[in-house]
């Protein structure tokens, strides 16, 4: 807490006046993250699109999440495990929750021929954790722009890594 208040000028008693412990700042950061995912789940279940398309709005929300607010990302990714009860539980099965709505939607574009017959859970936790890493790296001057990262990133793991263009003479 010390080093927290150091870092936005005040005095570690003054932060104490408006959080009692380090603890409600995790969960702080957990409930918003929390929310700013959920909010985008129930917006995206309601569109009247295909199941592509619902993954591509979420995995947007997810890269730009982690380009823009790569500090709250890392608490929401990695820090939420050390959440005391409990806080720890009901933030569990808030993120069990968001994980088998997004599966719905991998299962409903499975069904419907949009997504190769794989197993839905190995394509939903493929997709997250193949953007797991972009909070950490932002603390680095990335070379291409966030819309551009987004972009590419969108593209590999929707289109898969190999290149589907005809090679020279017809072959590929």
């Amino acid at each position: 807490m010390r080093d927290l208040a150091e870092r936005v000028n005040l005095r570690a008693s003054s932060l104490y006046s408006h959080i009692r412990r380090k603890e409600e700042i995790l969960q702080k950061i957990c409930a918003e993250q929390d929310r700013r995912f959920t909010e985008a789940m129930d917006e995206v279940e309601h569109m009247e699109c295909k199941p592509v398309e619902k993954v591509r709005i979420l995995l947007s929300l997810h890269i730009r999440t982690a380009l823009e607010d790569p500090t709250s990302v890392t608490v929401f990714s990695d820090e939420w495990k050390h959440l005391e009860e409990p806080y720890l539980q009901k933030f569990s099965e808030r993120r069990r929750i968001y994980e088998q709505r997004f599966l719905n939607i991998i299962e409903e574009g499975i069904k419907g021929g949009a997504f190769k017959p794989l197993d839905a859970n190995i394509i939903l936790y493929t997709l997250l954790t193949a953007i797991r890493w972009l909070h950490h790296k932002q603390q680095t001057q990335p070379a291409l722009s966030g819309e551009k990262q987004e972009q590419q990133i969108i593209e590999l793991l929707m289109g898969g890594l190999e290149n589907n263009l005809p090679k020279e003479g017809g072959e590929r």
